[in-house]
């Protein structure tokens, strides 16, 4: 069956929704901050044994007696999970009172056996304030995985982390953007770049949405995730740097990410260069310790302003591009006309390099922590349409989900993204108040302004056959109900005060 092009890019609320619903009943009294660890966490935990578990069975099929040896697992990249961690062992124990001590043991253990993951997975499954019964259901709910025809546990488990990841966001809010982007954002970045072959990196990759849209661009378009593209990436919180190692664990994407440290001041991969760069860094980060990096060789554009990292980050980006590479960044909209703090000729040196290929005005809305709309700025050190930029004005697209979130469509998606396609090709035909191909020189002319809005003017009004009495007549009869009803309310309030000893 097509697939429906317009459907938004949430998650399919089957067995995702089943462990989230079972997550907010385990969660208790506590924070979603600390619960979030527990749930990846155990998500995690069954993805490492089922892998195992697949090889373990296969291996023992063969009959040579070697299903326990720890190399026959290397090789093939799979995490070895000793005896007392596999999740077949653990389900016995899920109504034990102590189950909590036995999960975190076995993620010691795991940790014990497989170097990259030490210090990576959560163990504060015994904490008193988690409750045990609560936990022995959702490791039951883990056990009895219901499958859809045709489709493998790992992909579910897959979704399922990242469903869960998103509803932590929508829960934390003002924090979320630490560690999670909403897809349809990663998804809109991917579809521009097309990230197929060679390094990908994100200097700031939170729990690593860049990075698992990356591979599965690769995968739908016949490639071969795995040894298409290397991953290298950074992270400096802690917690989200762990979230990033699991979530690309569970989906079998090997990733360079250094260990977790401030980027500006302990790049992990400071000799790279990449082919592709994608990431969303933090909004007008201030602070950002630019008194100590003054002569910083990667500011060939300007020294950023020490109250606004983001041309700090995007210079950072564009140098660890390579001399062909793309780079997708989300910014403030600030970013496109600011011209304080030496902001505006930095700007300016950055277009006259002709690096700037295109800018996409986003809606509002679309994040978990602010409401503000974003652009997103796409360099490209090898443009097939040199000396001109595309501007995309992308700021009445999307849907709203909630009353507060709103998503790209898949359909919303594929439009910008046919954009750049047409543009890259020679062929744009410009949609007024939505695309325009515009020269730098043009650029100059207003200031070295990126503003989408400047250039693709003002879609045509659509046309109205409507009479002007016919319409007058029907809005004032529209206009009258609603003072009828307004009029009506007004004194149903009236009296509901007076019955309560509150008359005015």
């Amino acid at each position: 069956m097509a697939k429906d092009r317009t459907k938004t890019n949430s998650a399919d609320l089957g067995f995702e929704k089943q462990i989230w619903d079972a997550a907010c009943v385990l969660r208790g009294n506590l924070d979603a901050a600390d619960y979030k660890n527990v749930v990846l966490g155990l998500i995690f935990l069954k993805y490492l044994s089922d892998s195992f578990n697949d090889k373990y069975q296969e291996l023992k099929a063969e009959g040579f007696g070697d299903e326990e040896d720890r190399d026959f697992y290397q090789a093939e990249n799979i995490f070895f999970v000793p005896p007392d961690a596999r999740w077949e062992a653990i389900a016995k124990q899920a109504h034990d009172p102590e189950i909590g001590k036995v999960i975190d043991n076995a993620m010691r253990e795991i940790e014990r056996e497989n170097e990259s993951l030490k210090d990576v997975l959560p163990k504060n499954f015994s904490r008193p304030e988690l409750d045990k019964r609560r936990l022995g259901e959702v490791v039951d709910l883990f056990t009895n995985i219901e499958l859809a025809s045709g489709e493998d546990e790992k992909d579910i488990l897959g979704r399922t982390y990242e469903y869960c990841l998103s509803q932590f966001a929508s829960l934390e809010g003002k924090n979320a953007g630490e560690f999670y982007t909403p897809s349809c954002v990663v998804k809109t970045l991917v579809a521009i770049i097309q990230p197929f072959k060679g390094k990908v990196y994100d200097p700031c990759c939170g729990s690593g949405g860049m990075f698992v849209q990356s591979a599965e661009f690769v995968s739908h378009h016949g490639g071969n995730a795995i040894h298409d593209i290397t991953i290298y990436g950074q992270e400096s919180n802690p917690n989200t740097w762990k979230l990033a190692k699991m979530n690309l664990g569970i989906r079998g994407i090997e990733a360079d990410l250094g260990t977790y440290a401030d980027t500006f001041f302990n790049d992990q991969h400071k000799h790279e260069k990449f082919a592709f760069i994608l990431a969303n860094p933090p909004f007008n980060m201030s602070d950002w310790g630019a008194d100590k990096l003054q002569e910083d060789q990667r500011w060939s554009f300007g020294i950023p302003p020490k109250g606004n990292a983001n041309f700090a980050w995007l210079q950072h980006m564009i140098w660890h591009l390579n001399d062909s590479g793309r780079l997708g960044m989300v910014l403030a909209n600030g970013s496109l006309s600011s011209q304080t703090g030496g902001e505006g000729e930095i700007r300016k040196r950055i277009i006259e390099e002709d690096l700037v290929e295109g800018i996409v005005a986003m809606p509002d809305k679309l994040f978990y922590n602010t409401g503000i709309p974003v652009c997103l700025w796409i360099i490209n050190k090898e443009k097939q349409q040199p000396g001109k930029i595309l501007f995309v004005d992308a700021r009445e697209m999307g849907t709203m989900v909630t009353r507060r979130l709103r998503e790209f469509t898949d359909e919303d998606i594929e439009k910008v993204a046919k954009a750049f396609d047409d543009f890259r090709a020679g062929e744009l035909e410009e949609v007024k108040g939505f695309t325009a191909a515009v020269s730098k020189e043009d650029v100059a002319a207003q200031d070295y302004i990126l503003t989408p809005g400047r250039y693709v003017g003002i879609p045509d009004a659509e046309e109205d056959d409507e009479p002007f009495e016919e319409k007058m007549e029907r809005l004032t009869g529209e206009l009258g109900k609603l003072f009828e009803e307004s009029n009506q309310l007004q004194e149903q309030i009236r009296k509901n005060m007076e019955a309560i000893g509150f008359g005015f």
